[in-house]
């Protein structure tokens, strides 16, 4: 059994993740700033493992609480989930992206090695890859972004690499995820976001529930099948798999390891809203309009890499995906609420 320090572990990835590690006999510790997750998330998980979930209250911003958390706890490994994740808001709002992003993994960082603990799973994203010459995407393939969420991801790999060159005694793994979906199969834990969703699936099912009018698809003149935008989509629970995937990896290995984490096939809207009524039995209106700027036609992973040296796939399909989603937002119409 490890002690796992789980940064942003009471958000949509987080959860799921903490609820997985819970499972595996890890004695987890939670730290979230609650700044765009909720307390709840954590409740559900304890009642779907019948353990108490650890938890602190507490901003990456602040070494001093950092410092509290490591002295407290005996801290083996840390999976780093926190940080703001809005593309769009991040255009608006660079500066305070950059800072909170980069300063609070770099917060992290030093007092992981002030207290000798190097061992980290970093939460990085496919928005690294910018607009791909070529689907499917390997992970060595050119990077470079199109915006400040993009960058501040990209920068921190980049710091991450440094680190490990420096010191051979980390072991670091980057997992860039493509576009997570679904829920736990009990419906307690989902995707709750604030606001209008940013992404395709809670939008959906918001339109499904009667939340929201009608679905905006963005354009349909791209180069793709139907001529909307494909992207490869990855039921939660699979990629919360493999964040314990590459805990096991860096735990045998030093090093700084990068993956691909997704399902290895696209998907569009139009396909994805047809899978939806169909699985559901509920109508989703939809009306095209004029494509988001920076939005790219295709974006799908290669996941062979994750395959050969972790272990690991994802194994649930798109009408899993739709299901689970769909259980979660029946049961939780207005997300998590506090009681």
């Amino acid at each position: 059994m490890q002690k796992i320090l789980v940064t942003g572990g009471a958000g949509y990835i987080g959860s799921h993740t903490v609820r997985q590690l819970l499972d595996d006999n890890q004695d987890v510790v939670v730290v979230d700033n609650l700044s765009n997750s909720s307390r709840v998330s954590l409740n559900k998980v304890s009642i779907i493992c019948g353990k108490p979930v650890t938890f602190v209250e507490a901003d990456l911003l602040s070494v001093e609480a950092i410092q509290g958390i490591f002295k407290e706890h005996r801290i083996d490994a840390v999976i780093h989930f926190a940080g703001l994740k809005a593309v769009g808001e991040s255009v608006d709002q660079p500066i305070r992206y950059y800072h909170n992003n980069i300063e609070g993994t770099l917060n992290l960082l030093r007092v992981m090695g002030e207290q000798g603990v190097h061992k980290l799973v970093f939460s990085s994203s496919a928005t690294v890859y910018g607009d791909p010459e070529t689907v499917p995407i390997l992970e060595s393939f050119p990077t470079g972004c199109t915006n400040p969420y993009g960058w501040s991801k990209l920068m921190i790999e980049q710091i991450l690499r440094d680190l490990s060159k420096s010191d051979p005694r980390w072991a670091i793994g980057l997992l860039r995820y493509f576009n997570p979906v679904g829920a736990h199969e009990s419906g307690l834990i989902g995707e709750d976001p604030n606001g209008i969703p940013n992404n395709l699936m809670p939008f959906i099912s918001q339109v499904a529930v009667g939340k929201r009018a009608k679905l905006s698809v963005f354009g349909d003149g791209y180069s793709t099948p139907d001529g909307t935008g494909v992207r490869d989509y990855i039921h939660v629970e699979d990629l919360a798999n493999g964040h314990l995937k590459t805990l096991a990896k860096i735990n045998a290995e030093a090093g700084c390891f990068t993956y691909n984490l997704g399902a290895g096939n696209g998907v569009s809207v139009l396909e994805m809203i047809k899978a939806y009524e169909m699985v559901t039995g509920q109508p989703v209106p939809y009306e095209i309009v004029a494509p988001r700027a920076g939005d790219i036609a295709e974006c799908w992973a290669d996941v062979s890499l994750a395959e050969r040296e972790l272990g690991w796939k994802s194994e649930r399909g798109l009408e899993a995906m739709v299901r689970d989603a769909w259980r979660w937002q029946e049961k939780n119409p207005d997300g998590y609420v506090e009681s």
